[in-house]
């Protein structure tokens, strides 16, 4: 199965010469380190960034550059800095050609929940529910299963919900799968991961159709 790092490289592989796109905290992060150098992409941070580049260097790190998520990042040549306002003006006005986000479950019709697990404190939705609702290309990355072992992939989710009927594409440690009106497309598996493992980690409805190949160049 794929670590956090194998899932952002898997991701990196849908993003294309062009795109404009948005990367959520936590494993959506590490895509911009695995993105192809013969393209040109452009990474936004709704906190105001236009041309995020990958993380820096240990030493390297400047505390007044950072993403969504507080994390230190840098900037490539031709970045720009913005407020809140214009930023969410492209999430809201639909320039933005990907959505990356992370996600605590999400159902077999596509609902994502990421943003709150009652009880806990939370710091707010942040940009989340903007982006789900005005995203037309939404991946969402994170894992199968939870610490005890049960699915992340639902019938119906559990938690408070970000979005309804909005995710596209998800890639988790063990699968890429496509959301369909008939529930969870299984498109390929993680190297040396099984099918009938799959089946037994996803609770929602699962469609496997044929052969499916694992991932390539993971």
């Amino acid at each position: 199965m794929l670590d956090k790092n194998g899932i952002a490289k898997r991701i990196a592989q849908e993003v294309e010469d062009g795109y404009y796109v948005n990367l959520g905290i936590g494993i959506p992060t590490l895509v911009a380190n695995y993105v192809r150098d013969d393209i040109s992409v452009e990474f936004q941070s709704e906190n105001g960034i236009l041309g995020m580049g990958p993380f820096p260097f240990d030493g390297e790190e400047d505390a007044d550059l950072i993403n969504a998520g507080k994390q230190t990042i840098t900037a490539l040549p031709g970045a720009s800095f913005f407020d809140s306002v214009t930023s969410f003006a492209m999430i809201r006005g639909k320039h933005v050609d990907l959505t990356i986000l992370g996600a605590m479950e999400v159902s077999e019709n596509g609902d994502i929940a990421n943003w709150k697990i009652p009880g806990k404190m939370v710091k707010g939705m942040g940009g989340a529910m903007d982006l789900v609702a005005s995203a037309e290309n939404i991946i969402v990355a994170m894992m199968h299963t939870n610490r005890a072992g049960e699915s992340k992939l639902l019938k119906k989710c559990s938690l408070p919900l970000t979005g309804v009927g909005c995710v596209k594409k998800i890639v988790t440690n063990l699968a890429v799968l496509e959301v369909t009106n008939k529930g969870f497309l299984l498109l390929e598996r993680a190297p040396g991961v099984t099918v009938e493992e799959i089946i037994e980690a996803t609770e929602g409805a699962l469609l496997v159709n044929g052969d499916v190949p694992e991932m390539k160049n993971v």
